[in-house]
């Protein structure tokens, strides 16, 4: 497994101009810890849902202190996720095994993504889509 941990963009709220495009890569990278600590977990790959995939352009749609507290959740999560990753590579570089300390580290990620993917609406209860 390679040695070296996502890199994580600044917090969400260290470029307010480029919000949505920080949100975007701070998921991504959220998405590939999360698959890198399932490996470490010896956890079956998982498949992302379509919510999942999709949620940085779903959630710039939403207005008010469901988008705000989004993208505190989004920060908080990458926070949680970068020492946590680190530690578990240094502990499994050192030939040591990281099962149980990923496995936990992965449902407190699998808790948040859960948590920060149920601020998005129910499908067809945003109304239309809007262009900017």
């Amino acid at each position: 497994m390679d040695q070296t941990p996502p890199r994580f963009s600044k917090p969400v709220n260290a470029e307010p101009s480029r919000g949505a495009s920080t949100l975007t890569r701070q998921w991504a990278a959220l998405q590939d810890a999360g698959s890198a600590i399932a490996t470490l977990a010896n956890l079956a790959p998982e498949e992302p849902s379509q919510k999942t995939r999709q949620f940085p352009v779903l959630i710039k749609d939403v207005d008010g202190w469901r988008l705000e507290l989004a993208k505190n959740q989004v920060a908080d999560m990458t926070a949680m996720m970068q020492p946590g990753l680190a530690a578990l590579l240094a502990v499994n570089a050192r030939g040591q095994d990281a099962t149980a300390a990923a496995i936990t580290l992965w449902r407190e990620y699998h808790a948040a993504r859960e948590a920060v993917l149920a601020l998005l609406p129910e499908a067809g209860a945003m109304g239309p889509r809007r262009t900017a």
